[in-house]
């Protein structure tokens, strides 16, 4: 199986459109104030609008208020929900989108018990845990909690980069790696090297799974 990528926290169009030309499946857009990377909604349909066929769009929420994702969701075309926060799963299936729901991971983290109460999720993105920080922290955490297996598709996150993302795969065989800071200059701006030299490791690294 083909290991797919999101690349996460684009501000600007270019780099999105240059990640999709790269191949990535799917292009994340983050919708939390505090964050670096936060797009306000014209920024977001400047990049979405911008970018080809068959690329999925995800938006990342932490803890935010209905109204403002149905006001993102009526301007935006979004493929994809994402959150971050502590969003119980009768949160996250309201608004009729499919969801991701993000897990800071620790010692006791029971992945089982949270793939039943988020069953109707398309997948667990397993992240990095900080008590200060909703993800995007760049950290690895220790990839020996994740269950072998899981009723629930693994999006791999946190500490990615492409001197890692072939072991990533060769691993953990996640169905998908999600990836931020390691492919950045700074926050929120992007590096096409890095970009590229991601996703060529991360398709070596399903050539030699195969």
């Amino acid at each position: 199986m083909r290991t797919r990528v999101k690349i996460c926290g684009f501000t600007r169009t270019e780099e999105a459109v240059y990640a999709a030309q790269l191949g990535v499946d799917a292009i994340g857009l983050v919708f939390y104030p505090p964050s670096p990377r936060h797009v306000e909604i014209e920024q977001a349909l400047s990049i979405v609008n911008a970018l080809p066929a068959f690329t999925s769009v995800v938006a990342l929420f932490v803890d935010e208020q209905e109204d403002r994702i149905r006001e993102i969701l009526t301007r935006v075309p979004i493929d994809c929900l994402q959150f971050h926060g502590d969003e119980p799963a009768e949160t996250c299936r309201i608004y009729g989108k499919r969801y991701i729901k993000a897990i800071r991971m620790q010692d006791n983290t029971d992945i089982d018990a949270l793939a039943k109460q988020y069953h109707d999720a398309d997948g667990l993105l397993l992240d990095a845990y900080h008590p200060d920080t909703k993800g995007g922290t760049g950290s690895q955490f220790n990839w020996d909690l994740i269950p072998e297996h899981c009723s629930l598709p693994i999006i791999l996150a946190g500490g990615l980069d492409e001197t890692n993302a072939k072991q990533a795969v060769q691993t953990v065989r996640p169905y998908a790696l999600d990836i931020s800071s390691g492919v950045e200059i700074k926050k929120g701006v992007k590096d096409s090297l890095k970009m590229a030299a991601f996703i060529q490791q991360v398709n070596e690294g399903d050539r030699v799974t195969t």
